[in-house]
């Protein structure tokens, strides 16, 4: 069964997302905008970060999920809604649907992260785990929405939810009335045409900048063909944006209202996490920070004020715990390194010497000394250590050749 209709087909207005503004009213936050001096250096304007991460359930997506299920007939309603998500979808759709007193059904992948699972059951919502990948959800979200008669709730490809994004840009608008660049990550694309529509019809000037991951970036061949085109495998850590077709709606919407959309590197969004996090004290996740990591690549593109959207804070304990040491690698910061020593008492404690030496902060250690591709009196050693940048890296390796040591990572 499609969910696509002839209503899911029509233009966003903004008159829609007023409409959807004062739906919202009581519901969703209209989130903080926090300046960054550093940013500001950087790209030698203003620069304001669009605080999402910090909206009710911890992304923006609340207010297309209320938005949308606001709309239905009391028969749809009462038949309940059914949705699929990852995450942050997930919680806007079953806070959205609490709140509404609509029963709503979550099929979320196997392998989604405990606390996003948990949340999506807090806020009222039944979870069913179902498939590996996001696509194998939908799928099954789809066919219960066939057998049953729920309403199939899209992340991005109805009106109303991006009706329900775009007031995002009103907000923008309202607080940063100066604004010329407002730059948002994108996905499927619902945020980036939302914002667009609200901020076009008011501020034609205002540039919008949508940002990809390069590993899931269908827009831009999409663009190119003029058509959504869809990716085969997209690959990367922001799974909020990991999305493989764009939406047929927002599609439309990106193409004539979107100036320009970039792509970043696993690497700038890690660098851009750990931005968030030391400078701007916000916690936000791989997607929300796609943005900030787009100033990072190239800060001489951007006419300021500037307005990032940090779209989501959803981020798993276990992936930032990994993305943060991604990004102090990206930055040099972080150093792994494997070389052999020859295995007798005092050969660690020599090595660490030689560590400490060059001020290198060792933070794991481990041995290996049964392997066949090591001697008789060999051991390796894999060492993980906290530097103060690539020239600091260059120093520590320097120093371990030096000493004599086969560095052989």
């Amino acid at each position: 069964m499609s969910y696509r209709t002839a209503e899911s087909l029509r233009s966003v207005t903004l008159d829609d997302v007023r409409g959807a503004q004062k739906m919202l009213s009581g519901v969703a936050r209209a989130t903080a905008m926090e300046g960054s001096r550093h940013l500001s250096q950087l790209i030698g304007a203003p620069v304001l970060l669009k605080c999402e991460n910090l909206q009710r359930t911890g992304s923006f997506k609340l207010r297309g999920a209320y938005v949308r299920i606001s709309g239905l007939l009391p028969e749809e309603r009462a038949a309940g809604v059914v949705a699929a998500s990852a995450g942050n979808h997930a919680q806007g759709v079953a806070l959205a649907s609490s709140l509404l007193g609509v029963h709503a059904t979550v099929f979320m992948p196997k392998g989604a992260p405990l606390p996003k699972i948990s949340a999506t059951r807090d806020y009222g919502a039944e979870v069913r785990l179902h498939g590996q990948v996001v696509d194998e959800t939908l799928a099954a979200a789809q066919e219960y929405a066939a057998e049953t008669g729920a309403v199939f709730i899209h992340p991005f490809d109805h009106p109303d939810v991006i009706a329900g994004q775009g007031t995002v840009g009103l907000e923008i608008l309202e607080q940063c009335p100066e604004v010329r660049t407002i730059v948002v990550g994108m996905g499927g694309g619902g945020l980036a045409a939302g914002i667009a529509v609200a901020v076009k019809a008011i501020r034609p000037d205002v540039r919008i900048v949508g940002v990809q991951a390069e590993g899931a970036a269908c827009y831009p061949p999409s663009l190119a063909a003029g058509h959504p085109v869809s990716l085969r495998n997209p690959a990367t850590m922001a799974d909020g944006i990991k999305v493989g077709r764009p939406g047929v709606v927002p599609f439309g919407i990106v193409g004539e209202l979107v100036d320009e959309v970039r792509t970043v590197s696993e690497d700038r969004l890690s660098a851009a996490l750990l931005l968030c996090l030391e400078r701007a004290k916000l916690v936000v996740e791989p997607a929300g920070a796609s943005p900030v990591a787009a100033l990072l690549a190239a800060p001489d593109a951007f006419e300021g004020p500037v307005v990032a959207v940090l779209s989501g804070g959803n981020v798993d304990p276990v992936l930032m715990q990994r993305v943060l040491r991604h990004g102090m690698a990206a930055q040099g910061r972080y150093l792994a390194v494997r070389l052999r020593l020859t295995d007798r008492p005092g050969a660690l404690a020599t090595l660490l010497g030689v560590l400490s030496a060059v001020d290198a902060n060792v933070l794991d250690v481990s041995h290996v000394r049964t392997d066949p591709r090591l001697g008789l009196t060999e051991a390796e050693v894999e060492l993980h250590l906290e530097t103060k940048g690539p020239a600091h890296c260059v120093e520590v390796g320097r120093a371990l050749r030096d000493a004599g040591y086969t560095v052989t990572d």
